[in-house]
């Protein structure tokens, strides 16, 4: 009776549903490697915009090092290995002096150390303001985390410092609103986005957003923007920010003036003569009131200023990446789909290729090849009981009838 219970609580699938699962992981998959079929090692591509990294613990334990998808699979194969996704401005370490006497495989002769690399707790294995590893031992069931564009670390959504969850910009699926998050700590940095329009945040309800959309180029009411405090209070999710002064004295801009410097940072892409928010930031950054969590709309990097102390600003703060395009994730995967796309296209014109160069014969022996296979199939699946799982004998009775039919027809 117990083992009749284990039979029936044995979770099946539809071979669509299998099919479709596999797929969906190989995009997956394809979207985190960008494209990257592992072949190579990156190190001569130098520091890459945005690549899929790997730490590996057996070589380097003290998380000092990263190496690349070809270098993870060539080199560190049965290693203990860590996945960090993408980061941006990396170059592979795999075989350079911190990894003492190991040598990469597929290009040994790299530099002693790569100056311009930056580490940060991801590859020692932990995460978040917890330092918990993903996936955690510990728990359960594991729950999903999110990115910060700037620090790149990864935070679980109870840890981002947010009164509720519900703040998080979602639709009513729980897909994401936003494009990108700031942590709380690279909020300090990034006080100069109050400056901006409203339009410039995520909205936290679908409805928020449409309305926001309707709003697009116009700031606060003045009011708002300047009454005492010296300190900036703001509230990112709703995008209502309040308060806000740099310096000694409050900023106060003109819409007609903003809207002026959003067109152009939008239209040019090089630098502009005229600050959008009249702010030289390098001497007069806003400050925050309490340090929270940001969310930003969709395409919300065009808008930035682009002006020279602008630009110089970003360079101090070493957040000049966010004036390019490709470094953002949404970048990144879309590069990674059309790769993904065009391979996926060889492929199939590689099969044309091969079927054209047949004779007539062997092209129909292919196709009923197929064919029979396919009515083999159809077969089976008409005869077996739904209730039941195909095993793999299963499986392989329909090969043997195949077999069995071709021997007949010979």
């Amino acid at each position: 009776m117990a083992d009749a219970f284990e039979e029936e609580a044995e979770p099946t699938v539809s071979i669509q549903e299998y099919l479709k699962d596999v797929e969906e992981q190989e995009l997956e998959a394809d979207l985190v490697l960008g494209g990257d079929e592992g072949k190579e090692c990156t190190y001569t591509k130098v520091y890459m915009k945005r690549q899929a990294i790997f730490s590996c613990l057996t070589c380097t334990p003290d998380g000092n090092a990263g190496v690349c998808t070809a270098c993870s699979l060539s080199c560190h194969d049965g290693h203990e290995i860590v996945e960090l996704w993408t980061k941006r401005n990396f170059r592979c370490d795999c075989g350079n002096s911190k990894f003492g006497e190991f040598f990469c495989k597929l290009f040994p002769n790299k530099d002693i150390e790569n100056m311009e690399n930056s580490y940060n707790h991801n590859f020692k294995g932990s995460y978040c303001t917890c330092g918990r590893p993903y996936p955690d031992p510990d728990v359960e069931e594991q729950v999903e985390m999110i990115q910060c564009c700037i620090c790149e670390d990864w935070f679980h959504e109870e840890h981002i410092g947010l009164e509720s969850l519900d703040e998080i910009p979602r639709d009513d699926e729980g897909e994401p609103l936003y494009e990108d998050f700031i942590c709380q700590t690279c909020s300090v940095i990034c006080s100069f986005l109050a400056l901006y329009p409203q339009t410039i945040w995520a909205a936290v309800r679908q409805h928020d957003a449409t309305n926001a959309t309707k709003e697009k180029g116009v700031l606060e009411d003045t009011h708002s923007v300047c009454e005492s405090s010296g300190k900036l209070d703001c509230s990112v999710t709703n995008a209502n920010w309040e308060d806000v002064s740099v310096g000694k004295g409050a900023v106060l801009v003109e819409k007609s003036e903003t809207n002026m410097g959003l067109n152009q940072c939008i239209q040019g892409a090089g630098p502009s003569t005229t600050c959008v928010h009249g702010v030289n930031l390098v001497l007069d950054l806003p400050v925050l009131e309490k340090n929270k969590p940001m969310f930003l709309s969709k395409n919300w990097r065009g808008i930035l200023c682009r002006c020279e102390k602008c630009v110089d600003f970003y360079k101090q703060k070493r957040i000049g990446f966010l004036l390019d395009r490709e470094d953002s994730i949404v970048e990144y995967e879309k590069m990674a789909k059309q790769k993904r796309d065009e391979k996926l296209q060889q492929q199939e014109g590689v099969e044309l290729n091969f079927l054209n160069k047949l004779g007539h014969v062997e092209k129909m022996e292919i196709l009923n090849g197929i064919a029979d296979m396919k009515n083999e199939i159809h077969s089976f699946l008409e005869s077996f009981d739904t209730s039941k799982p195909i095993t793999s004998a299963d499986v392989h009775q329909v090969f043997e009838n195949l077999a069995k039919k071709r021997q007949r027809m010979l």
